[in-house]
């Protein structure tokens, strides 16, 4: 009786240990999340996401990359990533050509890896987190159609070479397709600069006559708050600004009417969501990470993880700012 009694106390005693030392995570599993133009307000939300996640497993966060728009830099960043052995790694690919290699070695290497914002179907990564471009950029030319009128010229500012703005500006062109009336006169590549944006709105915005240009359409976050003000410093309230993202400047641009609207994505839940789906993966890892999940109708993954779309107004623009006050 006594030895069973033994047995007894010391199998409780094993299960207070388990209870309070045997957890799921840990300090020591530690997550990257690798981007570039770090230093824009959208990507800071998104490692606020990111970290919020972490702080709540208990597990590291590491978020690096670039302040600018530099893929070959962010591409270094990747690998000195992989080189670490973390427990998995997040990305948006700001260009496939140069982060497509880095992303497949550090599957290779064992490591789990999403893509985030900006996606490369033809890489070894998991599945992508982010915004349906192609739709959002639909949402934005319904608005542009709305606002002329049916006809008007337009000029686009984009960033060349990034998946998720070329997706964007197919939705847009896919509304514009119906309409002949609408014109795109130019493309610009703004290289996420926002003194090239500025001085190219300003050029655009001097035309007069047949060549007068009606609407700015921004594809990326960087270029809203500049374009707003050229509108603002050539006096002009006759012309459509559609932004993308909610900088607070882009926010207060809407709220001044420099700027009609903006296509607001969800951040801070691809960060949050991500390192949770990493964190998943590490916990219960696939047989394969390399295996085409994508066609594979047994998969544990999805082939993308839609975080959804906003079009923010001066309409629902206090609603949609006291929601993400709430959220913070």
């Amino acid at each position: 009786m006594k030895i069973i009694q033994r047995i007894g106390w010391g199998a409780l005693a094993l299960g207070v240990v388990c209870m309070s030392g045997c957890q799921r995570h840990s300090q020591k599993e530690v997550f990257y999340m690798v981007s570039a133009n770090s230093a824009l307000p959208y990507w800071k939300s998104v490692a606020a996401g990111f970290n919020r996640a972490a702080a709540q497993y208990g597990v590291t966060a590491r978020v690096v990359g670039p302040d600018n728009y530099d893929p070959q830099a962010e591409l270094s960043e990747l690998q000195k990533a992989t080189s670490a052995k973390p427990a998995g790694i997040l990305i948006s690919v700001a260009d496939v050509s140069a982060l497509q290699s880095g992303i497949d070695a550090a599957v290779q290497a064992g490591i789990p890896v999403i893509t985030i914002d900006s996606d490369d179907p033809g890489s070894h990564r998991l599945y992508f987190i982010g915004t349906n471009n192609i739709e959002a950029g639909r949402m934005g030319g319904k608005r542009l159609i709305e606002k002329l009128g049916g006809k008007g010229n337009v000029v686009f500012f984009t960033l060349a070479g990034q998946p998720n703005i070329e997706d964007r500006m197919r939705g847009f062109k896919d509304e514009l397709e119906s309409r002949p009336d609408i014109h795109i006169v130019d493309t610009v590549d703004t290289k996420s600069d926002p003194r090239i944006a500025f001085d190219k709105a300003q050029e655009y915005l001097a035309l007069t006559g047949p060549k007068k240009i009606d609407a700015i359409v921004c594809l990326e976050s960087a270029c809203g708050k500049p374009v707003s003000d050229a509108v603002r410093r050539a006096n002009l309230t006759d012309r459509v600004l559609i932004a993308w993202d909610a900088n607070q400047d882009t926010l207060d641009g809407i709220k001044a009417g420099t700027i009609d609207s903006t296509i607001a994505q969800k951040p801070f839940t691809m960060g949050y969501f991500g390192l949770k789906a990493l964190d998943e993966i590490f916990h219960n890892p696939p047989p394969s990470l390399t295996k085409d999940y994508a066609s594979d109708p047994l998969s544990p993954y999805p082939v993308f993880v839609d975080t959804g779309t906003t079009l923010v107004d001066k309409e629902n623009l206090d609603l949609y700012q006291t929601a993400a006050g709430q959220a913070k």
